[in-house]
């Protein structure tokens, strides 16, 4: 089990990247969180399993159709389990 704090940058908003997220995190099976971020990026904190950080930390290179992901910051953390579900955070 690991967690990961995700920086995702490019044309990130007004995309439906949280939803596409969540949906995708939901899918993998992976509790925590997205939001964006004020200065155009999304930000998100991802826990699970090994393997199923990795799909997503490749989805997120990519993310939904229409957007345009130009760098992806991740950095693992203490998992702590501390998420029950995956969240989109206003």
């Amino acid at each position: 089990m690991k967690k990961v704090h995700v920086f995702i940058s490019g044309k990130v908003q007004g995309v439906f990247f949280r939803a596409e997220t969540q949906r995708a995190a939901t899918g993998l099976k992976l509790n925590g969180w997205v939001r964006n971020v004020p200065d155009g990026r999304v930000e998100a904190v991802f826990e699970g399993e090994d393997t199923n950080i990795d799909k997503m930390l490749a989805w997120c290179h990519h993310g939904p159709p229409t957007a345009r992901v130009q760098e992806v910051v991740a950095n693992e953390e203490t998992y702590a389990g501390e998420f029950k579900h995956f969240d989109i955070r206003y």
